[in-house]
């Protein structure tokens, strides 16, 4: 179990989620005890909390960026395929630094565009910066095992693997009570709403 978070800003005002990046981060060590990482690059902030698993050195830290410095990706999940389809990139020209199915994800975005998560086996909820294009692309995967939370105003965009992650970012503390009562009358929120206002779960399988 890993943890991802970020921010993008819209503007200015926006920004100052960024100066939380850290305090995001700390809010999910459970998720990862062993390392954490941030990337900061004008208005779009990454944090990350890690569990190693695959490849327990340096290399498979996070946030990962490719070679060139264009992307950068936070991922949390297991790709059950990765082997093969890093030897499929491998067969193209592609180099790997690591033995990690989070550098094989960044290097499929990077070949194929959004359209490469249908080749996918897994669990995974994660975000690509693109410094060039100045894009974020958050993504979850088609069953909905690895959680997501995203929050959206006018000056900035926010995401994180827990919702508390997305509070210490600067959301408001206003409870959502046509959830909350929800929650009392099922014992759950159905999707997407969460027990914040304007706090929304990213849907399995949506992004």
């Amino acid at each position: 179990m890993c943890g991802i978070t970020g921010a993008y800003a819209f503007s200015d005002l926006g920004r100052s989620a960024l100066a939380n990046l850290q305090a995001a981060t700390d809010a999910i060590v459970r998720r990862g005890p062993d390392s954490q990482g941030h990337f900061v690059y004008d208005q779009c902030g990454l944090g990350f909390r890690r569990l190693a698993i695959l490849d327990l050195s340096a290399d498979g830290n996070q946030p990962m960026t490719d070679a060139s410095g264009r992307y950068t990706i936070v991922f949390n999940g297991e790709i059950f395929n990765y082997r093969e389809l890093r030897a499929k990139l491998i067969q193209k020209g592609y180099r790997f630094h690591s033995q990690t199915d989070t550098e094989v994800i960044l290097n499929l975005y990077i070949s194929e565009g959004r359209s490469f998560i249908k080749k996918l086996n897994g669990f995974f909820g994660f975000a690509i910066f693109d410094k060039e294009e100045n894009s974020l692309f958050i993504a979850r995967d088609r069953f909905g095992v690895k959680p997501l939370h995203v929050y959206r105003d006018e000056d900035r965009l926010l995401f994180g693997s827990e919702l508390k992650s997305l509070l210490a970012l600067g959301v408001p503390r206003k409870l959502d009570y046509v959830a909350l009562s929800q929650y009392l009358q099922l014992n759950y929120i159905p999707g997407p709403a969460t027990i914040f206002k304007g706090i929304k779960k990213l849907l399995p399988g949506h992004y």
